[in-house]
C-alpha cells in the first residue's frame, strides 16, 4: 500500500514533526503532564497516540483488506475528529506559543494531504475480501514500528499524567492562606507578576481579598492570572495622590526582569538582565518620587548568587558578595533597591535560593530527564544548595510586607541547604527513578560557560537568619518535605520540627 514515494515523504514528514511538537512543546517548553487543569487535553493526547500506534503497524506492516482497510479508515476519521476537539481544547486551557500553533498548522495541512493520498488506496482494498496479511517492507517497517512503540509509550504517559493531574487537584490548594499574615485590604504593586513566583503571589493575594495591580510589559502575558487584578504597563498615567490621601499602594514588590537562566550569557544577554532590572526599577523610582504619600514598603528580589561560590561556608545576610556575573547582577538589583530609601520606605532585599514547584524554575527543567530514567546530580554533586518551596517564597514575602522590623537583606531559604547530590537523590526517590546519570563538569562549563559556574557549580550554603530571628515559620524546612509538595505528589507537610530549624539558627548565630 505504502508504495508512493510522495505518500512516504509525507507520511515520514509527519511523523518527524509530531515527534517534535511533543517533545519540544508537550514535553520541554509546556509540560503539560504536569500543568493544572490539563487533564482532557492529556487524554486526548494518549488516545490519539495509541491510534498513531494502531495506524503505523497496520501500514507498516501488513496490507489491510475488506473489513480491515474500513477500520484503518475509521482510524484515520477518528484521529481527525480528536485533532479538532483538541484544537478547541487547547485554545480554552491555555495560551499556546507561537511555535506551537505554526507547527499544528504545518501537522494539519499535511495530515490532509497524507489522507487525499491514503484514502483512495483504502477505500480499493475495502473492496476486496477481509484479510490482514503480514508484509514486510524493509526499512520502512522497521521505522514505522519503532514510531509506533514511541508513541506507544507516550500515549500511555499521557494517560497516566492524567490521572496524576486528577489526584494532584484532589490534594486541594488554599492560595489566601499564604497571605494571611496581611492585614485585611492591602493596594499591593506587584512587578513581574506574571512569572513563576509573581502568578503565584498574585494568586494569593486576590484569593486573600486585597487589591492587586500588576506591572507587565504584556498585558497579553497576564491572561493566566486569578482576577480581579489591574494590569498597567505604565505607571504614568496614576496621578500624584490617591483621593483618599492613602499611598497608592502599601507595598511595591519587584519581582521584575529578564530571566537570568534563560539563555546563555552572551554580552548581548547579560546587557538585557541587566537592562531589563534597571529600567522597572527606574520606572518604580519615578513613581515613588512624585507621589505625595509613598508606599511603606519597597521588596526587591535579589538572590543567593549575591554570595558567589562560598563553598563549604555558611553564609548569613551578613556575609560579603561574591565574584561572577551573578553577584554582580544582585549587586545592581540592591543598589537600585537602595536608592528608595531616600523616600523613607523601608527597603527589603530578598536574597532568594532555587525556587522549587513543578510550574517553573530547576524541577520543571529536570522532570523530563528523570522521568525517563536520565536524571542525576550536576558536578561532582558536592555543592550545596540553598532552596525555598515556592509556598514558603510568597510566604516569606508576605511576611516581610507585613512585618516592620524586618528591612534589609533577607535570605528566603529554607532552613535546611543540601548538596546538590543529595537533590538528586531525593528527587529521583520522589519520581521513583534512579538518579545515577550526572551532568559531569567537562561538559556542562563547554555548554554553558561562566553561566554554568555561578548557577549549576557554585556553592552556597545559606540560612535564612533574619527570617528565623523574626518569627517566620517553614512549611518545608527540609528537601524530603518539600519535594513532594514542589511535584504534588503528596499533601504538604513540614517534617522538620520547629527546634531543628532552630539549631540551624544556632549555627547562623555565632557568625561574625
Amino acid at each position: 500500500m505504502l508504495n508512493d514515494p510522495i505518500l512516504i515523504a509525507l507520511l515520514l514528514l509527519q511523523i518527524f514533526m509530531g515527534a517534535f511538537d511533543t517533545l519540544f512543546h508537550h514535553e520541554m517548553t509546556q509540560r503539560l503532564g504536569w500543568s493544572k487543569g490539563q487533564q482532557f487535553e492529556l487524554r486526548l493526547h494518549g488516545v490519539r497516540n495509541l491510534i498513531y500506534a494502531a495506524v503505523f503497524l497496520m501500514l507498516g506492516l501488513t496490507a489491510p483488506a475488506g473489513a480491515w482497510a474500513i477500520a484503518l479508515m475509521a482510524l484515520l476519521v477518528i484521529e481527525l475528529g480528536i485533532t479538532l476537539v483538541d484544537f478547541v481544547e487547547e485554545d480554552r486551557v491555555r495560551l499556546l506559543p507561537a511555535s506551537e500553533r505554526v507547527t499544528h498548522t504545518l501537522l494539519t495541512l499535511n495530515y490532509g494531504v497524507v489522507l487525499a493520498l491514503l484514502l483512495p488506496k483504502l477505500f480499493a482494498a475495502a473492496q476486496l475480501p477481509s484479510a490482514l496479511p503480514f508484509v514486510w517492507q524493509g526499512w520502512l517497517a522497521t521505522f514505522l514500528a519503532l514510531s509506533a512503540l514511541s508513541v506507544i509509550i507516550f500515549g500511555l504517559r499521557d494517560l497516566f499524567a492524567a490521572r496524576r493531574l486528577d489526584a494532584m487537584a484532589e490534594l486541594g490548594d488554599d492560595p489566601a492562606a499564604l497571605a494571611s499574615a496581611l492585614p485585611p485590604q492591602q493596594r499591593v504593586l506587584v512587578a513581574g507578576g506574571t512569572g513563576f513566583v509573581g502568578s503565584r503571589l498574585v494568586e494569593a493575594l486576590v484569593d486573600a481579598g486585597h487589591e492587586v495591580s500588576v506591572l507587565t510589559r504584556s498585558i497579553s502575558s497576564a491572561r493566566h492570572l486569578r482576577h480581579p487584578v489591574k494590569l498597567m504597563n505604565s505607571l504614568d498615567w496614576i496621578a500624584d495622590e490617591h483621593p483618599d490621601g492613602r499611598p497608592y499602594f502599601d507595598a511595591i514588590i519587584n519581582l521584575a526582569g529578564a530571566s537570568v537562566a534563560g539563555g546563555l550569557w552572551t554580552a548581548k544577554r547579560k546587557q538585557l538582565i541587566l537592562d531589563s532590572r534597571a529600567e522597572v526599577a527606574q520606572q518604580l523610582h519615578d513613581f515613588c518620587r512624585r507621589q505625595i504619600s509613598r508606599p511603606p514598603v519597597y521588596i526587591a528580589a535579589s538572590a543567593v548568587g549575591y554570595y558567589g561560590d562560598s563553598g563549604e561556608a555558611v553564609i548569613d545576610e551578613g556575609s560579603t558578595s561574591g565574584q561572577g556575573f551573578a553577584a554582580e547582577s544582585c549587586r545592581e538589583v540592591e543598589a537600585l533597591a537602595d536608592r528608595f530609601a531616600l523616600f523613607g520606605m523601608r527597603i527589603v532585599k530578598l536574597r532568594i535560593g532555587m525556587v522549587l514547584a513543578h510550574q517553573g524554575g530547576l524541577v520543571a527543567q529536570l522532570l523530563l530527564p528523570f522521568e525517563f530514567g536520565a536524571g542525576g546530580p550536576i558536578g561532582n554533586g558536592r555543592q550545596w544548595m540553598s532552596w525555598i518551596h515556592r509556598d514558603d517564597l510568597v510566604r516569606a514575602i508576605v511576611f516581610c510586607m507585613a512585618r516592620k522590623e524586618v528591612s534589609g537583606a533577607v535570605n528566603a531559604v529554607a532552613p535546611n541547604p543540601v548538596r546538590q547530590r543529595d537533590f538528586a537523590r531525593a528527587f529521583g526517590r520522589i519520581l521513583q527513578r534512579p538518579a545515577f546519570m550526572p551532568l559531569p563538569t567537562w561538559l556542562l562549563k563547554p555548554l554553558l560557560g561562566e553561566m554554568a559556574d555561578d548557577l549549576f557549580l557554585a556553592s552556597q550554603k545559606a540560612l535564612p537568619v533574619k527570617l528565623l530571628f523574626n518569627g517566620f515559620r517553614f512549611r518545608h524546612g527540609d528537601i524530603d518535605s518539600a519535594l513532594p509538595a514542589a511535584l504534588g505528589i503528596a499533601p504538604p507537610k513540614a517534617k522538620r520540627s520547629v527546634a531543628a530549624q532552630s539549631r540551624q539558627w544556632k549555627e547562623a548565630r555565632l557568625l561574625s
